[in-house]
């Protein structure tokens, strides 16, 4: 696309990320309005519904010769179970998270996120780590010691999810499918264990779909959207923007995710939680601005 034509699209690309970062923002409260159903059970619901409704989208654009293909070729459908192992880690953990009290280190998670990204790269694949971002590293760093020093506690929550999700980042930096083909198999590969667990919950009338309404399992159900939805927007939007302008939007989500801890779900907010956060806010900011300089901007 040439840079006039991705100018005309901006708008259009703007909202669509705007809309996706809300959407996973926000799904903090539509995951704890089905927290009865328990991590693993939303887990299992998540997986399943979201295959078909990506298996819908898949024959309504004749791609389907496309996802038969990658079941030719093992190297890719190994890096492709990989990446779903990571990415139903993340899933579990969050919804663990927002339900058990953890929201506020849920959303730190996500601010971490590209600062791993950076970390990842420099340590896997060798790339080079500026100056700015060796700081922002630092000041993320300290921020994660002062609440073990403060707190006596280690945020295990906030890491799980920046790692997991940043190897997720990392293994799908390497696979040449797209996001839609990506998440169906992710989905098709990770359902046996899925389909095992309603099984298993069933069989000890431990399964809470179909027995608190008709609403609650149509929003169970709707986790297909709140999985698929953002992704196909956050790609729409990344083909039609300049890439350092959805970075900064995408601190959107856990900026959300911040406030609905704090306010909505009511989760404590001490002194150590205000400083640790200023130090990775401070971090961010850091890796942000230099993200944003002329000369460390990727082409588009």
């Amino acid at each position: 696309m040439t840079p006039s034509a991705q100018s005309a699209q901006a708008p259009a690309g703007v909202w669509a990320a705007l809309t996706a970062f809300l959407l996973w923002g926000f799904s903090a409260l539509y995951y704890r309005a089905v927290g009865s159903a328990g991590a693993f059970e939303i887990l299992a619901h998540r997986i399943v519904w979201s295959l078909l409704f990506c298996c819908a989208l898949i024959l309504i654009r004749g791609r389907g010769r496309e996802l038969a293909a990658i079941y030719a070729d093992r190297k890719l459908l190994g890096s492709l179970l990989l990446s779903a192992l990571l990415v139903s880690v993340n899933w579990l953990g969050y919804i663990w998270a927002v339900n058990n009290g953890h929201a506020l280190e849920a959303s730190m998670g996500y601010y971490l996120f590209p600062l791993v990204m950076v970390f990842l790269g420099a340590v896997i694949l060798q790339e080079r780590i500026s100056r700015l971002q060796r700081y922002a590293l630092l000041l993320v760093s300290a921020g994660v010691v002062n609440l073990l020093v403060a707190l006596g506690e280690v945020p295990w929550i906030a890491l799980l999810l920046a790692t997991s999700f940043g190897l997720y980042g990392l293994v799908r930096k390497q696979i040449t499918v797209g996001p839609l083909i990506g998440l169906t198999v992710e989905c098709l590969l990770l359902s046996p264990a899925a389909l095992l667990y309603f099984a298993f919950a069933a069989s000890n009338g431990a399964l809470t779909f179909g027995s608190e309404g008709i609403a609650f399992d149509l929003l169970l159900a709707g986790t297909a959207l709140m999985t698929a939805v953002p992704l196909l927007l956050f790609t729409y939007a990344a083909k039609r923007m300049r890439l350092a302008t959805l970075g900064m939007l995408q601190y959107l989500n856990p900026s959300v995710q911040f406030l609905l801890a704090v306010t909505i779900i009511g989760e404590p907010f001490t002194s150590h939680h205000l400083y640790t956060f200023l130090l990775i806010w401070a971090g961010v900011f850091l890796f942000s601005y230099d993200s944003r300089r002329p000369e460390r901007r990727q082409p588009l």
